[in-house]
């Protein structure tokens, strides 16, 4: 039975979620039709400008993301504190960027004056919105929403799009969030359909490369800010050039016409984090199949469980072998 969504979000143990979302069409989501030729790989370019515009809007991060030909990934950061320092007119006009609002919130809004009674109303209006944008069930609703619509319309049909309801996992520590977000960067090379991190396109890798180059971070993903200290701004526990040079070479270590391994010696985020090389290439190459809910070291999985009422530690056997 599965774990109801409730049960899974947890933002007393981890602000990071891995989530995914998978088409049900023969034509794939953003694939080539083989029967008819016809190519889909334009809605690629529809859902990576959705994950942009909504991480302005939401308080939610995109950390790392990957669409492929009938699935995406992405691993989000809920800032909750960011949506609670927002005025309630700010609120509104969020909200207002996606959804028309209310009456009375559109009126607040263009600076009408309303009654005490009415503004009561606006308030607690705006308290509800607040609530749901930093909710990740609204964030993929309105992407998933909004692409089946348009896919809709060019297929000329009706009917389902998706699978069902994406697909959400706890990333509870440190090292299972270093995990998925290389997981999800190196998808497309361990579906051969690019060669390097850096060709691999409608992934936050290629767009991290790209900005890399110009000694610049894009501004509609979450930031690395170097590793945990004192004052630490928000962001990425990471240094950038670590992370990108561990990707580059995982993604050599996985390709089998490419020379490579991982010298024990050589990354110091797994040295950090206490990953051997040996258990990496595992959790990046077969992450899918490892892992089937939240996932971390035996302490914070343990205290996510008690936490959430959960009587069975899921993953606790694999989190224990290969986070050792």
């Amino acid at each position: 039975m599965a774990t109801p969504r409730k049960q899974q979000i947890s933002l007393v143990n981890t602000p990071y979620y891995h989530c995914v979302a998978r088409c049900v069409r023969r034509a794939f989501l953003c694939g080539e039709d083989t029967l008819s030729g016809q190519s889909f790989e334009h809605r690629r370019e529809w859902i990576e400008e959705k994950l942009h515009f909504l991480s302005q809007v939401f308080a939610i991060d995109v950390c790392a993301y990957a669409v492929m030909s009938n699935h995406y990934h992405v691993v989000l950061f809920i800032d909750e504190e960011k949506a609670q320092q927002w005025s309630m007119k700010e609120v509104l006009e969020r909200w207002h960027r996606l959804y028309k609002g209310t009456l009375l919130t559109q009126q607040y809004c263009r600076g009408d004056v309303l009654p005490k009674h009415l503004m009561t109303i606006v308030e607690a209006t705006a308290e509800v919105y607040r609530k749901r944008l930093m909710k990740i069930s609204w964030f993929m609703g309105y992407i998933n929403e909004h692409i089946a619509r348009a896919a809709n319309q060019e297929d000329n049909c009706t009917g389902r799009f998706w699978e069902g309801r994406f697909k959400s996992q706890a990333l509870l520590d440190e090292a299972a969030l270093a995990a998925c977000m290389a997981y999800v960067d190196l998808n497309p090379i361990r579906a051969n359909i690019a060669n390097t991190p850096e060709d691999s396109t409608h992934t936050s890798v290629k767009l991290r490369c790209e900005q890399a180059t110009q000694s610049q971070q894009p501004k509609t993903l979450m930031p690395f800010v170097g590793n945990p200290r004192e004052n630490m701004p928000k962001g990425l526990p990471f240094e950038l050039t670590d992370y990108l040079q561990l990707i580059e070479l995982t993604g050599r270590c996985i390709r089998e016409d490419k020379p490579g391994y991982i010298d024990e010696n050589l990354p110091s985020i797994l040295s950090r984090l206490n990953i051997s090389a040996e258990n990496w290439l595992i959790i990046t190459t077969e992450f899918k199949t490892q892992f089937h809910g939240a996932i971390g070291r035996e302490d914070v999985l343990s205290d996510y469980c008690e936490h959430q009422q959960l009587k069975r530690r899921q993953n606790l056997s694999h989190c224990k072998k290969l986070f050792a």
